[in-house]
């Protein structure tokens, strides 16, 4: 067992929250959509940032395997939605989790080879590594310290090849006190899809910002200090321009008007019918055995979401339709 942040650091295994939650809804926590608290560099950032933003105060200081990524975030997107699922399933929960590293890498879109797992364990590294200063407030308390983006971490167990299959994760309070004062937003999934590092920075902050409103409109100055991208100006310009010719943000559209000033709309959504397709609880408990492991509950919407999106069509047989559906793309 190969423990990171010193012995004894993630508690009694009787604390412990089990992930098993393998279709929870992804859901980021807004600090970290609003702040630039994660690297968007491709290399090992080792610089110390100082941000301000209307009275937020924020230090991030790197270790030496450089700072956090906004790739590394996806640890903490799946943690949130494992707490979060549980939270709304009624179930106790703890900042101590377990999780199962090859769902960890199946939830996030990230491959499963050698060399993915290398990858997670490097995103260990630089999470725990990475300390925090803040005043930023979680639920009702304003935390002025310094902490990491997660406490601890620790390889449960190994095959014998060595490759992580169990790891336990601390996070930190500050995290988890955002996660129970349920201080999160909804991703779209294909967030994970976006490799780009500006483009998922793009696509939190219009999440954060814009949301289901109209409209948001950003100046490029503004919108330079939010990404914290570290790129010059007339270079992020550039790749402002390019993300909005390429126009794959999930759930947004972006365009440039004058004053110096970026637009963010939500797209058309399509609009959920008044009643849609009843399943009987005979049919969810089929599923549930169909697809072990998984929020039913989650699945049944992913598969309204489906069934809206074709036109809503006449189903003969709703629970039918369904099971063969989770079959299809859920079943082992």
């Amino acid at each position: 067992m190969t423990a990171q942040g010193g012995p004894g650091a993630l508690g009694s295994q009787g604390d412990f929250f089990v992930c098993d939650f393998f279709a929870a809804v992804p859901k980021h926590d807004l600090a970290a959509m609003e702040h630039p608290l994660f690297s968007l560099s491709t290399r090992p950032d080792r610089r110390i940032l100082d941000y301000e933003h209307n009275g937020t105060d924020i230090r991030i200081t790197p270790s030496v395997k450089g700072r956090a990524t906004i790739f590394d975030a996806d640890i903490l997107i799946f943690c949130i939605s494992q707490l979060m699922a549980a939270i709304n399933a009624g179930r106790p929960t703890s900042r101590h989790l377990t999780l199962t590293a090859h769902d960890l890498l199946l939830a996030t879109g990230r491959e499963t080879s050698g060399d993915g797992y290398k990858r997670l364990r490097d995103a260990f590294e630089r999470l725990v590594g990475t300390r925090i200063t803040t005043n930023i407030v979680t639920g009702e308390t304003e935390t002025t310290s310094g902490f990491g983006l997660i406490e601890a971490w620790e390889i449960v167990r190994r095959t014998r090849a060595g490759r992580m299959v169990r790891v336990s994760v601390t996070l930190s309070d500050w995290l988890y006190r955002a996660v129970l004062s349920k201080s999160v937003l909804t991703l779209n999934r294909d967030y994970f899809s976006l490799r780009r590092p500006l483009e998922r920075r793009i696509y939190e902050l219009a999440r954060k910002h814009c949301g289901r409103q109209p409209v948001w409109r950003v100046s490029v100055d503004t919108l330079l200090k939010k990404s914290g991208s570290t790129s010059p100006r007339r270079v992020f310009r550039a790749m402002l321009r390019d993300i909005i010719a390429r126009d794959g943000l999930p759930d947004y559209t972006a365009s440039e008007v004058p004053g110096d000033l970026i637009e963010i709309r939500p797209r058309d959504v399509i609009e959920r019918p008044t009643r849609v397709p009843q399943l009987s609880a005979e049919a969810l408990e089929q599923a549930r055995r169909a697809a072990p492991g998984m929020d039913i509950y989650a699945l049944q919407a992913s598969w309204i979401e489906v069934w809206t999106a074709s036109g809503q069509p006449s189903l003969r047989s709703p629970d039918k339709a369904f099971l063969g559906w989770v079959k299809k793309h859920h079943g082992d």
